[in-house]
């Protein structure tokens, strides 16, 4: 029995149930590497097929190897016609509908808020906050049985700052991602779409590699974290299957913070 199934009968589905995501189809974006290879990985653990959807065609190809629920496909999410392709082969991919939809491409901040210039800032938010809210516009004319459940990943940089750290563009665009959240929640609520934000704290990933190289940095992260260490990429499973499964079926236009106590401060 599924959790939509436990539902039309009026019994309680089983904890394996809500959070089951067999016969649903997922879209992750920025999949080629860091925490979207995991949340794909994850995704596709729980039943779903994923298109996975990235600028880099060789890494999509060894996320998706050896895993028929896996669907590689090279886009990039700035660009208006790569998005809407990625929806409808999306569409293809599954049934035909979208179940789930992670929004997890972004791009950095070319520096601190003195040296970015307005057309980097501009770019910067096209990549993360545009696309996220381009992608969830098209998935939603395809909802699945269930509705659709966004995700967008948000950061904790999106509720405090992190100055001395540069990166302007790169807050600005996460903290927006928070306010979209909310409003997609609000407008499309009663249509069955659901629209969550997932925001991790200090996390290892091919972005933010310079700053875990560096000793000091880590120790200020270590030092203004309540469990005075960065997380570990598989920390935010649970997080992200919940939003993304039946489980949080009752849940839309909140902050799912993952970040050891940074925010907590």
């Amino acid at each position: 029995m599924t959790a939509t199934d436990a539902a039309a009968t009026g019994a309680a589905p089983s904890p394996a149930e809500l959070f089951d995501l067999t016969g649903r189809t997922a879209v992750v974006t920025g999949a080629s590497s860091g925490l979207g290879v995991r949340f794909a990985r994850v995704l596709a653990a729980a039943g779903a097929t994923v298109v996975v959807a990235a600028r880099r065609a060789e890494r999509l190809a060894e996320v998706a190897a050896g895993d028929d629920r896996m669907h590689p496909l090279v886009a990039d999410v700035s660009a208006e016609a790569d998005r809407a392709a990625l929806i409808e082969a999306a569409c293809s991919a599954g049934s035909g509908t979208i179940d789930v939809l992670v929004n997890n491409a972004g791009v950095e901040s070319a520096g601190k808020p003195a040296e970015e210039s307005p057309a980097g800032f501009a770019g910067v938010l096209d990549t993360n906050l545009v696309a996220p809210f381009h992608l969830a516009q098209l998935a939603a004319r395809h909802p699945g049985p269930d509705g659709l459940s966004i995700v967008n990943i948000s950061s904790v940089l999106g509720l405090v700052s992190a100055a001395p750290l540069g990166g302007a563009s790169y807050a600005a665009s996460k903290a927006g991602l928070i306010g979209l959240t909310r409003e997609l929640a609000g407008h499309w609520g009663a249509g069955g779409v659901r629209a969550n934000a997932l925001a991790p704290g200090w996390f290892r990933t091919e972005m933010n590699d310079a700053l875990f190289d560096d000793e000091r940095s880590v120790r200020w992260i270590e030092r203004n974290t309540m469990l005075r260490r960065p997380g570990r990429p598989c920390e935010l499973d649970t997080a992200l299957l919940f939003l993304a499964a039946p489980a949080s079926s009752y849940l839309t236009g909140q902050v799912l913070t993952v970040d050891g106590g940074w925010t907590a401060r």
